[in-house]
């Protein structure tokens, strides 16, 4: 046998072995495939695998149009969208994120947060998401026109944040112009006021010989000028409280000593109306950091409503309780009740309750919306629960002053359980 033949019987050898070893491989493929597929024979598999095949190219065909109707979306939106990745680079942002932060279409794909907005604000709202899941924050953003931005942040539940940037420059200037409106207003009603309250004061004296039809008349110009009065300077104090500039004087406040001096200032009232003031005060609480004046405000305010829309002989109760990292104040009333549909909005400025359930009764409209500003700028809430018919109950929560404020806890200030919804509340 020469040395051709025997190099021709190699090769042939090596070829049936890999003809071979393909032909196990195979079966052996086919048969994991069947048992994956449940496929009964070759041509089965075959059938299957080419349905997953088909399947998943239709299923990339759709994300990608997901994808592209996602994109057309966000750009028809005046809101701005930007979606950073884990690293906190841009990964996609819409026209209307470029043209708020006055940036070249295009031009913050794939920069850094930082890079992409020069602003360490917005960058911190976003890392702030990405650890706790959302986050919001209020920004001036660096460009010509100085635009202040709301941005929106929410981690994404596959992968990087989105923001949702939103313009509120004009908003916040017409705040600023109601603002200052009823601030002028305010001063420039307060001489004029002053002036009639006092005519009308000397008018009563001069009259104590004139016809009691005459003195009556002077008294109701005495008293309309006291509501006028009143309203001008709830609507100043609101003003200046919305705007920030009404300074808060903090300290260590005991609000059970607020609270017993509060409706001691205001027994005398409620006797004259047929109505009493007791009080479920604990003995210590822990203190809150607030403003004393402005507390004793807010509870001024939830009294003297509980006293007006309340009938004669009836009770009215103040009370406060420790709990867990807040102190909870609440006025429970006997009164008329509001209307489940009004509880959502008694909170709103000059919003009343339908008047002809109060006629004779009414107010300026502001001093629970005082109360609410005032409570909240505490880091507290406010909220009223009631039954038509059945009484109110206004309450109040204060967050408790920080461990280094304090001396230690007071004894006798274990957290109570909630009573909301005792007698009425």
């Amino acid at each position: 046998m020469d040395a051709v033949a025997l190099l021709f019987i190699v090769l042939l050898a090596i070829l049936l072995g890999w003809a071979l070893s393909v032909a196990l491989s195979r079966g052996r493929t086919i048969e994991r495939l069947q048992e994956a597929t449940g496929a009964t024979d070759a041509d089965d598999v075959e059938k299957r695998v080419r349905t997953a095949l088909e399947d998943a190219e239709d299923a990339r065909w759709n994300a990608e149009q997901a994808n592209h109707d996602a994109g057309y979306l966000t750009e028809l939106l005046t809101a701005g969208v930007v979606r950073l990745r884990d690293d906190l680079t841009v990964e996609f942002a819409n026209g209307a994120a470029h043209v708020m932060l006055e940036r070249r279409p295009g031009s913050m794909v794939g920069r850094s947060a930082l890079e992409a907005f020069v602003d360490v604000r917005i960058e911190a709202i976003a890392r702030v998401a990405m650890e706790s899941g959302s986050a919001n924050g209020e920004v001036t953003v660096r460009s010509s026109a100085g635009a202040t931005v709301t941005v929106r942040a929410r981690r994404s539940p596959v992968s990087g944040v989105w923001l949702v940037l939103e313009d509120v420059s004009e908003l916040r200037r017409l705040q600023r112009i109601r603002t200052e409106f009823i601030d002028n207003l305010s001063h420039e009603l307060r001489t004029p006021l002053t002036t009639i309250s006092l005519l009308a004061e000397t008018a009563a004296r001069d009259a104590e010989s004139a016809s009691p039809r005459l003195r009556d008349r002077i008294s109701k110009i005495e008293v309309e000028t006291g509501h006028l009065t009143q309203m001008v300077n709830e609507l100043l104090d609101l003003s200046r409280i919305e705007s920030g500039t009404a300074q808060l004087l903090l300290d260590d406040v005991d609000l059970v000593r607020v609270a017993r001096s509060t409706a001691e200032r205001l027994r005398m009232f409620a006797e004259r109306q047929g109505l009493r003031i007791e009080l479920d005060l604990p003995d210590r609480v822990s203190p809150v950091r607030g403003d004393e004046d402005r507390l004793g405000q807010v509870l001024v305010n939830l009294i003297h409503n509980a006293v007006k829309f309340s009938p004669d002989g009836g009770e009215i109760v103040v009370g406060v309780r420790q709990e867990a990292n807040e102190i909870r104040v609440w006025v429970r009333d006997p009164g008329i009740g509001v209307p489940r549909a009004d509880l959502a909005r008694i909170f709103e400025r000059f919003y009343k309750v339908d008047r002809a359930r109060v006629r004779g009764r009414g107010g300026t409209g502001l001093g629970l919306s005082i109360a609410r500003h005032v409570v909240e700028s505490h880091g507290g809430r406010i909220w009223a629960e009631s039954e038509e018919g059945s009484g109110s109950t206004f309450a109040l929560t204060v967050p408790l002053a920080p461990q280094d404020s304090v001396a230690g806890q007071p004894e006798g200030a274990q957290p109570e359980p909630d009573e909301r919804v005792r007698g009425g509340a």
